[in-house]
């Protein structure tokens, strides 16, 4: 099934009048229908637009008929009806009503629409000639999907940002912001967050990005879902992998720019430096400052002596 999740669940207070609920395709909603079951009180869960679909009906704290039976479950002491695998076809209003078995005590509807939730954020990055950035941000799958944008886990201000295009989806960054731009991507039953780390020059272009989870800190939102929204441990498990290998990088960045600074620097100290060694004595042992300079005692003196073998080679030549 495309753009399901069996994973997610999400939650639904649904005791008061008009509640709006949203489930995930192919995952789980947990409806809070009341706070408990009461043995003298009778309930009943029916489309709107039929009062003989009955979903769900309860009289003396039992179940006396579940339609969805195969994939559903209500605790008569929560008050809490779970359905799992969501399809389309689960989206439709509700109405629930509580009776004395004689009198109807309350009656509310409730909307429960299914939407496919977000897979994955895609972000694509580039370094335009006069040192701007652009980057763009689309979802894999996901119905009504939202899009916010944060720059190192804050919101971007408009003298960082050049441009906003909403229909692709994209943002242009003027010429002397650089740092880890996120995406946020999200509707009312799931959320995904990408960030790229981007610098932009005349002659350089620094880019790499990873999924993260939505609640990572450079993943800024000012407001909260709807809906309480449970992720797999196996969608966990490969954003906590894709965040590891993300850190790795960028300490690995981090400590090789430390390493050579301290070189430099180690050099520039050694500029001057200077030591000196008597070799004129076999087996001598002799040591050089790295980046300085060293003095090798070799002789006393150099003499003015000829080489009368040469001057014979040379006159024999001759």
């Amino acid at each position: 099934m495309p753009g399901a999740s069996y994973g997610l669940e999400t939650y639904c207070d649904s005791r008061q009048d008009g509640a709006q609920c949203f489930g995930p395709l192919g995952g789980t909603v947990v409806l809070q229908l009341i706070d408990r079951a009461l043995q003298t009180e009778r309930y009943k869960l029916y489309k709107s637009s039929n009062e003989t679909t009955v979903i769900l009906f309860l009289m003396n704290n039992e179940i006396l008929y579940n339609a969805i039976q195969s994939r559903s479950s209500f605790n008569p002491s929560d008050g809490k009806f779970r359905v799992n695998n969501l399809s389309r076809n689960d989206s439709a209003e509700y109405k629930f009503e509580i009776s004395d078995g004689i009198n109807i005590k309350e009656k509310r509807a409730l909307q429960l629409t299914i939407q496919a939730p977000v897979s994955s954020v895609r972000l694509a990055s580039e370094c335009l000639s006069q040192g701007e950035k652009r980057v763009s941000c689309s979802s894999g799958g996901g119905d009504s999907p939202q899009y916010s944008w944060t720059l190192d886990g804050r919101s971007l201000t408009d003298t960082e940002l050049l441009s906003v295009n909403t229909e692709t989806n994209s943002i242009t960054l003027r010429q002397h912001v650089s740092g880890a731009v996120a995406c946020s991507v999200r509707n009312n039953v799931s959320r995904f967050c990408g960030f790229t780390f981007i610098k932009c020059t005349s002659n350089e272009t620094q880019i790499s990005q990873c999924v993260f989870a939505a609640n990572n800190m450079l993943c800024f939102e000012a407001t909260t879902p709807p809906t309480t929204i449970s992720e797999s441990s196996t969608a966990d498990h490969s954003l906590l992998v894709c965040a590891v290998r993300a850190a790795v990088v960028v300490f690995a960045l981090i400590g090789i720019a430390v390493y050579f600074a301290w070189k430099k620097k180690k050099y520039k100290k050694a500029e001057g430096l200077e030591t000196h060694c008597d070799g004129r004595q076999d087996g001598a042992q002799c040591f050089g400052p790295l980046g300085g300079t060293v003095v090798l005692q070799l002789i006393d003196r150099a003499l003015e002596t000829k080489d009368t073998n040469c001057t014979n080679r040379q006159t024999k030549q001759h």
